[in-house]
């Protein structure tokens, strides 16, 4: 780039990368407007913190009395959301950053090879190995067989409620003396605590398969409302528009974060949830008020930025892919055995999840 000079470019000689470089090595377009970029960091904080805290608090406080079509708009609308950002907000930025057609892609070894494709698909076998790992952990450890027609943890709970019944029916019928009726009482009481141990133990193991699939979700998004925060410390003429855009644009994912979190049997007592939905909201707010800090020096548009925004983005994408994709679409709709039948809800379900990508995808036009 040292011998480039930008007024006098002969087109038959130049290289076409020296070209794109140039135009992206200006500096950021920082022009003011630092009382509005402030109040970002707030809005931004309040709403989509407000998103998604509020299907976990719905959940865990059942006095609100949230109606079931809310939650079930709120958990698959975010479905939707995550679904669409994996592929307009994430793969797409990351073909322009890094891409064939990029001043990255067209540099050095990076125009060796097509290398954002290959991020976001190991992203997604790493993802998918962590997540057969864990599932393969909790098979071992419970002592579960993919050959029952029925998983054991699911089913032990309903049989041993089914003998307590039978049990009980029969001590009504036929005990009538003080010895028969003190064992049915210890027998009855035994049962329960074997039944209450393999409760425990199903929500243990469904605990233990959900969170790590969740925790990889969330390191994805979390690592897009980054590259977002700080471009929107830094933006220029395009500020006006990408505000209200990100607002709405955080408050979806935070709502998708939030719903997905309600399926997650945690214990009552646990903070997590509270500190997970904590670190979301404050992600992008944090962000930026680094790119406010940075706004004199920070070039979203230098070769080094584009690097690790463009890595951070395919690698993110990848991970929403396959989260959503498999955990979200395929768990949810296809493989889940207690879906409910009732074609009036599947439908509701359905079109919340295309309602949400759909609107995420036309978010994609300006953020």
């Amino acid at each position: 780039m040292s011998d480039f000079d930008p007024h006098n470019v002969d087109l038959d000689t130049v290289d076409a990368a020296q070209i794109t470089c140039y135009l992206n090595s200006e500096g950021n377009e920082y022009d003011g407007r630092l009382g509005a970029r402030i109040s970002a960091i707030f809005v931004i904080l309040i709403v989509s913190s407000a998103a998604t805290f509020f299907p976990v608090l719905a959940k865990r406080l059942p006095r609100l009395r949230i109606p079931l079509y809310v939650y079930l708009f709120a958990k698959y609308f975010g479905s939707g959301v995550i679904i669409a950002t994996a592929f307009i907000h994430l793969l797409d930025p990351a073909y322009d950053e890094i891409g064939p057609a990029s001043c990255v892609g067209m540099t050095g070894h990076w125009a060796d090879y097509s290398w954002c494709p290959t991020i976001v698909l190991t992203s997604l076998m790493m993802v998918f190995l962590l997540d057969f790992g864990a599932e393969r952990y909790v098979e071992k450890k419970y002592g579960l067989c993919r050959d029952d027609p029925e998983p054991l943890m699911a089913q032990g709970v309903e049989v041993i409620q089914h003998q307590l019944g039978l049990r009980r029916s029969n001590s009504n019928s036929h005990s009538h003396s003080h010895s028969s009726s003190a064992l049915d009482s210890k027998d009855k009481q035994a049962k329960e605590v074997e039944a209450q141990s393999l409760e425990e133990g199903a929500l243990d193991r469904s605990f233990r398969q959900q969170i790590s699939a969740f925790l990889i979700l969330e390191f994805g998004i979390v690592f897009h409302s980054v590259i977002i925060g700080l471009n929107l410390g830094v933006t220029g003429n395009e500020f006006p528009a990408l505000y209200p855009v990100l607002v709405f644009h955080q408050s979806f994912e935070g709502l998708g974060i939030g719903a997905r979190m309600c399926s997650i049997p945690f214990r009552k007592e646990s903070w997590l949830p509270w500190a997970l939905c904590a670190a979301y909201g404050l992600t992008t707010p944090i962000s930026i008020a680094i790119g406010l800090g940075v706004r004199t020096t920070y070039n979203p548009g230098s070769f080094t930025a584009n690097v690790v925004s463009g890595v951070l983005d395919a690698v993110s994408a990848g991970i929403l892919i396959y989260t959503g994709l498999v955990e979200l679409l395929a768990r949810d709709f296809l493989f889940d055995p207690h879906r409910t039948r009732d074609d009036k809800r599947l439908t509701f379900m359905v079109v919340s999840l295309l309602l949400g990508a759909g609107i995420m995808a036309l978010l994609g036009k300006w953020a």
